[in-house]
């Protein structure tokens, strides 16, 4: 079963909390005194465990829901025994989740979004259930200077090992700053594998007046004479073990209920000054610098003490540690990058010669079924770098991406309610490999998508050596994996073998059942390829409103 985000369950779980961090507020949808109780004649009960040791968990509130219409649910709370029994509960689907101070809620065998459903009236044992939370994790640490002081209000930043897409990606997930001792702390932490980062000022750093030298000479400024360059430093973000390289940074496992104290040093580099010709002009304004350098999977924002305009279409530009980095140059009519600027010197003047123009792309959208004007958007998700580029598409099916800067970018549709695949990709002016385009330098390319929206439900039932599997990864393969990631889709089959993946777009697919397949690279066409040998395939065509059952069971295989 599919724990989605739109669910009312998952809201009340969220808001629920977040009431708690709050100190107050009540749920009445949770309040155990609900006035709507169950009838019927199944019991479903358990016990409430911590998923680390297996102790029981007293004072666990347990949440009981119809799949089909979670407004109809009950909630009770567990003993110091952490015993649960819904005793007259009807025939049906149920989902099961608990949450309780201190730990992660959770729904029953729940991994990533997906959990097992409770299924009553089929022969089942629903009177053994065993339902696990994972206490929260918590990384604390200081942020320390070269002599062992603290640095405060340094921005420490927590990055993820994300899993979610079928491949490791490690994205930004917390920040949070240091306090007057340079403390810092990160609650509320999942299993999982994490990174650490810090970025702050030296408290004594000075740095010369604007245009201080007064002139240049050649590429290089004239230092000014009376400034002592010991104090003019800066701290380069660094990451733990106190490296200035993302890929150099050493992963924090963490185990549910961990506390790990994590210190980083700053050492403080030369502050560098650069100088460098603006693009633009006084009556439509100039296009404004800014400094990213690689992290992990993304890219990482380097703010300089100070921005000044030291004549017209002159930017002096302050407190930029040494190292390599792209800098954009952003108007707002026009924008350019200087990608791979080693800077290494002070008064080092850029050179925008080599600056690459961004882009404007026009993407033209096609298919049935794309709803209503505005609802739909385009994007252009970059390899490498953080954010998207997007537009929402117009009622002509048209959307423009501005200021795209040259690069690999996949393309993307998403509405909120809907998903959407795509099932081809041309173009005029870009390359296309799969779902994937090429914008180059300056470009002003055409790209024509073809969209399918998901509209169907594939039904169906794992099972292993004849029996009904519960807890299993099913996955949708697509025909051709490599480019469609937008295609697949996944579930957990429920207590009685059962799943159902919504919002199916019409096509050739494989399904595959996997035990314990959750950490798989499972959208990468090597991986899934040795699992899709053993799956079963399956031709979808576009009945909307009437579910795609597969007759045949699906045979769970082994990690």
């Amino acid at each position: 079963m599919l724990v989605s985000p739109r669910s009312s369950i998952v809201r009340s779980m969220a808001l629920a909390a977040c009431c708690v961090a709050l100190g107050g507020c009540r749920l009445a949808a949770q309040n155990p005194d609900l006035p709507y109780k169950f009838a019927g004649q199944y019991r479903v009960s358990g016990t409430a465990v911590s998923k680390i040791d297996g102790h029981a968990l007293g004072r666990v509130r347990v949440t009981l829901a119809d799949t089909r219409n979670p407004q109809r649910l009950q909630a009770i709370v567990t003993g110091e025994d952490g015993r649960f029994v819904f005793s007259a509960v009807p025939a049906g689907k149920f989902s099961l989740s608990g949450m309780k101070r201190g730990f992660i809620p959770a729904a029953y065998d729940q991994h990533d979004q997906f959990s097992t459903a409770i299924v009553t009236g089929a022969d089942l044992d629903t009177e053994h259930l065993v339902l696990k939370l994972a206490p929260n994790g918590i990384i604390y640490g200081n942020v320390l200077d070269e002599v062992g002081e603290p640095v405060r209000s340094a921005k420490v930043t927590l990055y993820v090992d994300d899993h979610s897409e079928g491949v490791d990606k490690i994205r930004e997930a917390q920040t949070v700053f240091t306090n007057d001792l340079g403390a810092y702390e990160v609650l509320s932490l999942r299993p999982g594998t994490y990174y650490i980062s810090a970025a702050g000022k030296p408290w004594y750093a000075v740095s010369p007046p604007s245009g201080a030298g007064g002139s240049a000479s050649g590429n290089q400024l004239t230092p000014a004479a009376n400034l002592d360059h010991s104090l003019n430093v800066a701290y380069p973000i660094t990451y733990y073990p106190d490296v200035t390289d993302s890929e150099s940074a050493t992963p924090i496992p963490v185990k549910g209920g961990e506390r790990l104290e994590v210190d980083i040093h700053l050492n403080p580099v030369p502050a560098l000054r650069l100088r460098f010709h603006m693009i633009g002009d006084q009556e439509h304004g100039y296009a404004s610098p800014q400094f990213e350098q690689h992290s992990f999977d993304g890219s990482t924002v380097i703010n300089p003490t100070n921005m000044a305009m030291v004549s017209p279409g002159v930017m002096e530009v302050d407190g930029i540690p040494a190292g390599r980095y792209d800098v954009r140059l952003q108007g707002p009519n026009a924008g350019m990058q200087v990608s791979g600027v080693e800077i290494t010197t002070e008064g080092q003047q850029l050179d925008t010669s080599t600056a690459e123009a961004f882009s404007t792309v026009k993407i033209t959208v096609q298919g049935t079924e794309l709803g209503k004007p505005g609802t739909l958007a385009v994007g252009l998700r970059s390899h490498g770098r953080t954010g998207m580029r997007a537009a929402r598409v117009d009622e002509k099916g048209e959307a423009e991406v501005q200021q795209v800067p040259p690069g690999d970018y996949e393309v993307v549709l998403f509405s909120r309610g809907r998903r959407y695949s795509i099932s081809r990709i041309r173009a005029e002016g870009a390359e296309v490999t799969g779902r994937d385009v090429t914008i180059t330098a300056g470009s002003t390319p055409s790209i024509s998508v073809t969209a399918l929206v998901g509209s169907m439900v594939v039904e169906g039932v794992a099972k292993r050596a004849g029996k009904r599997f519960s807890g299993a990864m099913v996955v949708l393969v697509p025909k051709d994996v490599e480019g469609n990631r937008d295609m697949f889709r996944r579930d957990q089959s429920d207590l009685d073998g059962t799943f159902s993946l919504q919002d199916v777009a019409p096509g050739s697919y494989t399904l595959v059942a996997i035990e314990n397949g959750w950490d798989l690279d499972w959208s990468q066409p090597g991986v899934i390829a040795v699992y899709a040998k053993h799956g079963r395939g399956i031709q979808v065509t576009n009945t909307p409103g009437k579910p795609w059952r597969v007759e045949a069971p699906i045979d769970v295989v082994s990690k």
